[in-house]
């Protein structure tokens, strides 16, 4: 057995996935860290307001792991992540329907905007959180292209409301800077790097 294959199959911890998010388990899951996943509710519509950019998703990713309903063991690493859309100085969540959507992707049409996803790692006895930004860069979209793809892909659980995994990244995404997993919500390199040195 090498030797990174030794510390994924031996890692020291249970690692616990609060998240209802697909596509942080699928990446998770490629890591080669065997995980048990428990989605945890909180409102992330919700923030000092105050707060801008990364100050936003570490605040959600820090009071998501605050909401997990059960004392961490002495074994046990939770891992809780939000991701952020940032343009024209203000935070594009999740669209709460098709008209929302439509306005969302109007407003990053021809433009650059910011990815930020932060991720807190949590035990019984230390936490520390990070964060990851990207650059996004969208073509202009055509109204009927917007119109296809929230009609076809129902992207209302992404930030932003839009997946880069999904047609609309095949079709209206002219480059990336950074992190293209970290646009699909976690961003893999860093915390594998941060779950090593925990």
């Amino acid at each position: 057995m090498d030797k990174i294959e030794t510390i994924i199959t031996e890692y020291s911890f249970k690692l616990i996935l609060g998240s209802a998010s697909p596509r942080r388990q699928e990446l998770l899951k490629g890591l080669g860290f065997e995980f048990m996943n428990k989605p945890i509710n909180v409102n992330e519509d919700s923030w000092p307001i105050d707060l801008e950019k990364q100050e936003i998703c570490i605040y959600l990713a820090e009071k998501k792991a605050d909401a997990y309903p059960e004392d961490l063991k002495e074994d046990e690493l939770l891992i809780t992540a939000d991701t952020i859309v940032w343009c024209d100085g203000k935070v594009f969540n999740k669209p709460a329907n098709f008209a929302e959507g439509k306005k969302m992707l109007e407003a990053l049409s021809g433009k650059m905007h910011q990815v930020f996803t932060a991720v807190c790692l949590k035990s019984a006895n230390k936490q520390t959180t990070f964060f990851d930004e990207s650059k996004v860069y969208f073509k202009k979209l055509k109204s009927n292209e917007i119109e296809y793809y929230l009609t076809n892909f129902s992207p209302y659980d992404k930030a932003g409301g839009y997946g880069v995994q999904d047609w609309i990244g095949f079709v209206g995404i002219d480059k990336i800077e950074g992190s293209f997993y970290n646009v699909m919500g976690l961003p893999v390199k860093d915390l594998f790097e941060e779950l090593i040195k925990f």
